[in-house]
């Protein structure tokens, strides 16, 4: 009798870069589908231009930087060619010490540089009601941290660039992006990410 030959059922390996997004409930597309939040449209927009690259959405709602510190190593453990670092939002709307945010972001971005990862700092900002003294002060975080960390920045003028344009482009909230919201959030993304990736 003759043998069959045996078909293998295993998935191909994946062996494209991984871009880690890395942050809080605005990575993690809190308020909308899995597959439409920034990290997912990211991976189609990169796709679209001909870039071989992973996108993984590590993003956790509500994380302070305190909490994405304590996650660098799971981070590191998916060998991310490039993370992009999106915290600070849950720090600033709870009132917690800038300079106590700062050192965690600080920290996060070195430990992942340190662990062989290319970084690039996303900028956030707050809500009016928070003052301009206090929102002077944390929106001076980030390039403050890209300064002493030598990493880029992605300020929040570029990386939210045409979200505020429409009303449906923003939840209720006037905090997390809809899914259009995110589609534009992916495109600023993907421009400031051009030169630093390869085809």
């Amino acid at each position: 009798m003759a043998l069959q030959p045996t078909v293998s059922t295993a998935s191909p390996v994946d062996t494209r870069p991984v871009i880690a997004c890395f942050g809080d409930s605005i990575t993690a597309g809190l308020g909308v589908d899995p597959e439409l939040n920034y990290p997912a449209d990211l991976q189609h927009e990169l796709d679209k231009r001909g870039y071989r690259y992973r996108v993984a959405n590590l993003g956790v709602s509500g994380e302070t930087t305190k909490d994405g510190l304590a996650r660098v190593r799971q981070v590191l453990a998916r060998k991310p060619e490039l993370v992009i670092v999106e915290f600070g939002g849950n720090d600033g709307l709870r009132g917690l010490p800038v300079e106590d945010s700062q050192q965690n972001l600080l920290a996060i971005v070195t430990a992942l540089r340190q662990g062989g990862a290319n970084v690039l700092l996303v900028a956030i900002t707050l809500p009016a009601q928070y003052g301009s003294d206090y929102i002077g002060k944390f929106e001076a975080i980030y390039p403050s941290v890209a300064e002493q960390a030598h990493v880029p920045l992605l300020g929040f003028a570029r990386f939210s660039k045409g979200l505020f344009s429409q009303p449906s482009n923003v939840q209720d909230d006037g905090i997390h992006p809809t899914a259009a919201g995110d589609a534009i959030i992916a495109k600023n993304m993907a421009d400031q990410l051009a030169p630093m990736l390869h085809r």
